[in-house]
């Protein structure tokens, strides 16, 4: 069974009651719901946790690491931080979603600094699947219309995506790459854009189906580590005159 950890900062749920109303059980708990409905083996972690729950058993354990932050990129601890890009170089998924993008293991996973525009007006979001025959958007039509977002808009700075799979419009007028995949080290990596805290947008089936395909996706890849480093020779290698 795939093991999934869900961590969010959890800020935003103590200090704004909308952002209670919609997620009673905080942001990472209602993706942790919709998670153990396709049977995956889910746990959460927050930032106010001991190693922010994220513990060396806890990240040994983990096959795909979901990550929600906003308010407090900057209080997370730099050796979580290291010991997570560890794991994904060794083969965990990492899935980032919204505001993650100014995460401290995105941007060092990056290696930029994945700003961008954004604005908060209520405005209608149509995610356009750019990359149709990708399992992550197995199950999902042409496109994903959202009625209220946050807006992002290009340009925004990421190295060039291995793949991009959704493309969003909003109705101010800009588009956003909102779903794109990276590979790191043994790891497989996918930002996600959707999930402002003042808008229930993952109560959204679309949004769900779209997590838990890019959960399957992330899993570790099973395989041999590759010996590096001093190599003695396949083959013998003749003396030269």
């Amino acid at each position: 069974m795939q093991r999934v950890t869900v961590w969010n900062e959890n800020r935003h749920e103590q200090k704004n009651p909308k952002v209670r109303e919609i997620y009673p059980e905080g942001i990472h708990g209602a993706i942790a719901s919709f998670l153990e409905e396709e049977s995956f083996e889910v746990r959460t972690a927050t930032l106010d946790e001991p190693e922010h729950g994220l513990t060396d058993d806890v990240l040994n354990e983990t096959d795909v690491l979901l990550w929600w932050g906003h308010l407090a990129h900057d209080e997370v601890s730099d050796t979580v931080v290291k010991k997570i890009h560890q794991r994904v170089l060794d083969g965990m998924g990492l899935i980032v979603l919204h505001s993650g993008h100014f995460s401290k293991i995105f941007q060092t996973l990056m290696g930029t600094g994945c700003d961008l525009k954004w604005r908060e007006a209520d405005e209608k979001e149509r995610l356009w699947v750019v990359e149709p025959s990708h399992p992550i958007v197995e199950g999902i039509g042409e496109n994903i219309e959202l009625e209220k977002e946050e807006m992002y808009g290009e340009h925004f700075d990421i190295p060039a995506p291995d793949e991009v799979v959704l493309m969003s419009w909003f109705e101010g007028g800009e588009v956003f790459r909102s779903g794109c995949t990276f590979k790191r080290g043994s790891g497989k990596i996918f930002y996600f854009r959707p999930g402002h805290e003042t808008y229930p947008t993952y109560h959204n089936k679309q949004i769900q189906r779209v997590i838990s395909n890019a959960v399957k996706w992330a899993q570790p890849t099973t395989r041999n580590i590759p010996i590096r480093g001093n190599a003695k020779p396949l083959e013998d290698i003749k003396p030269k005159d």
